[in-house]
């Protein structure tokens, strides 16, 4: 949705008309603010004569937004007191909504960080907040039928951004086994069996999803998004099942592929989970459209992708290679599991390896491998692995490939391939170079973290060491001094004898005998010897 300053301020009571958001088949979007309380809603007016039929279509968008209550379809809201008379035409009513400030999801998509498809962590919230408001729509046998990224608008919430569904003017209700032929929606997104005028049911849906998605992993739609409708229907009536991407080469022949082409954001994991998820997705048959495959354990395509969605993800940059690796990992894995698929994809063993955080804390083998995983994150959070076994790191990093239209002669690449993907790839290889740079740095950071963190441990460790030596050099020194002590006494007793014996014989064998017969008397320094010895020996 565009929005176009109004040119004249108005006001209706306590509300305040700010700007015009957009402007639709048959009426404009304004953004209305309460002076006193600054709440702010999005009002839906007519601005021109209707049909009766588009009359009916009006009045059943607005019967149905009131009905419904999910986070990720945009809220109906009572209209303010006084602004359904004066801004009321033809007698038609007006839609309140809430106002959601991020604009709507063209505009996201045209930001320059998104040239090439949208972030990793984006893409994830998307997939999760589209798909729960088509089965809440879906289950209230509600078919949205022009879902397009104009369609879709961002409110910041507590966490994140959410994604709301908006715009249910061409929404159809279902009768019971009811199916739908009126021709609507916007060209671009349009199933083939809106165009070739056939009944249709919820897969009108699939298509314009997956159509969505693959623009928003990508940057551009997936099937000749530059052919008018004639031809661009006869040419995708050619495709396979499998096929997700019909487009003109450098040269102009028509190709067909069942992956996702490059440059794009996403893990080599999530790739191919989603090539086959879209494949569901953007099936010719309408009848074969989202079912799962009989090999798969999911009933849907909604099925399917919650289970993507449930994936917990780890993800390992080499930091010798500078590749990234992505495993899944389950509840009860420990990290040294995950080493063991670490060490098949990189040759490293398990002991040699060490995982670092970005903190510099290193993993241990018997620790659970979901701490790796950050929830709060929308990016992408690593694991540094470095590998023990080295002492010196030589950079054995393969250089990206260059997208096609990069590395081809410029006049011949713009004769067949529009100026903004071109320049948009070009863009893309130098911000993807750029933040390989920038995760090597981060890794190297997460090492001089550890090394000051295990330098912190040894410098304790050493001063224990330190503490302890002193203590024991001093025992050792009042040991020794007590020894030569008790020496010198035991040299001096023996040259001038030692007991009684002798003290007897001088007085002859006549003389009393002592009142006691106890051990020969010692001097106080003999004393403090004897019991210095024997605490230093019982180790007091």
């Amino acid at each position: 949705m565009s929005r176009v300053p109004l040119q004249q301020q108005q006001s209706c009571g306590s509300w305040e008309l700010k700007e015009r958001l957009g402007t639709g088949g048959f009426g404009n979007v304004t953004r209305w603010q309460n002076k006193d309380t600054e709440e702010q809603i999005a009002i839906k007016q007519c601005r021109q004569e209707l049909s009766e039929r588009n009359r009916e279509r009006w009045c059943l968008e607005i019967q149905i937004m009131k009905r419904l209550d999910h986070v990720n379809v945009v809220a109906a809201r009572e209209v303010p007191e006084g602004l359904q008379s004066s801004l009321r035409i033809n007698d038609l009513p007006l839609l309140a909504m809430e106002y959601c400030q991020g604009g709507d999801l063209r505009k996201y998509l045209n930001l320059l960080e998104n040239c090439c498809g949208m972030r990793e962590g984006s893409i994830l919230i998307l997939l999760r907040d589209i798909s729960s408001a088509l089965t809440y729509l879906h289950k209230k046998r509600i078919i949205h039928r022009d879902l397009k990224p104009e369609n879709i608008v961002l409110q910041q919430g507590e966490k994140r951004l959410i994604h709301k569904i908006i715009d249910l003017g061409y929404a159809k209700e279902l009768d019971q086994n009811s199916l739908c032929t009126s021709f609507v929606g916007t060209l671009q997104y349009l199933a083939p069996e809106l165009l070739e005028r056939q009944k249709y049911t919820v897969t009108v849906d699939y298509w314009s999803f997956g159509t969505l998605v693959f623009e928003c992993i990508t940057g551009f739609r997936p099937f000749l998004p530059t052919w008018q409708p004639v031809p661009w229907h006869s040419k995708l009536k050619l495709k396979q099942d499998h096929d997700i991407v019909v487009y003109e080469d450098l040269t102009g022949e028509v190709r067909f592929s069942k992956h996702l082409p490059q440059p794009n954001n996403l893990n080599t994991l999530l790739l191919g989970r989603l090539e086959s998820w879209l494949q569901l997705m953007l099936r010719w048959s309408p009848q074969e459209r989202g079912k799962a495959d009989p090999q798969t354990t999911s009933s849907d395509c909604f099925s399917q992708l919650e289970t993507i969605l449930e994936l917990k993800l780890v993800h390992v940059l080499n930091m010798v290679s500078a590749k990234i690796f992505t495993y899944s990992v389950s509840a009860n894995e420990s990290v040294a599991d995950l080493q063991q698929r670490i060490g098949s994809d990189t040759n490293i063993p398990p002991a040699n390896q060490e995982l670092l955080l970005e903190a510099g804390l290193a993993l241990e083998p018997q620790g659970e491998a979901g701490q790796c995983i950050d929830g709060r994150r929308t990016d992408l959070p690593l694991v540094f692995l470095f590998d023990r076994s080295s002492c010196t790191y030589e950079p054995q990093f393969t250089p990206r490939t260059m997208p096609e239209n990069i590395q081809t002669d410029p006049k011949h690449v713009l004769s067949y391939s529009p100026l903004r993907r071109t320049w948009g790839q070009a863009w893309d290889t130098i911000r993807t170079l750029k933040e390989d740079w920038q995760r090597l740095q981060q890794g190297q950071k997460a090492a001089l973290m550890s090394l000051l963190r295990h330098n912190s441990s040894l410098s304790k460790q050493k001063n224990e060491m330190v503490s302890m030596n002193q203590r024991l050099t001093a025992k050792l020194d009042f040991f020794s001094t007590s020894l030569h002590i008790d020496m010198d006494k035991y040299q001096e007793q023996r040259a001038t004898g030692i007991g009684r014996e002798g003290d007897r014989a001088g007085r002859g064998d006549d003389a009393p005998p002592d009142r006691h017969c106890g051990p020969p008397e010692t001097t106080v320094e003999e004393t403090r010897s004897i019991n210095a010895s024997n605490q230093f020996h019982t180790g007091s």
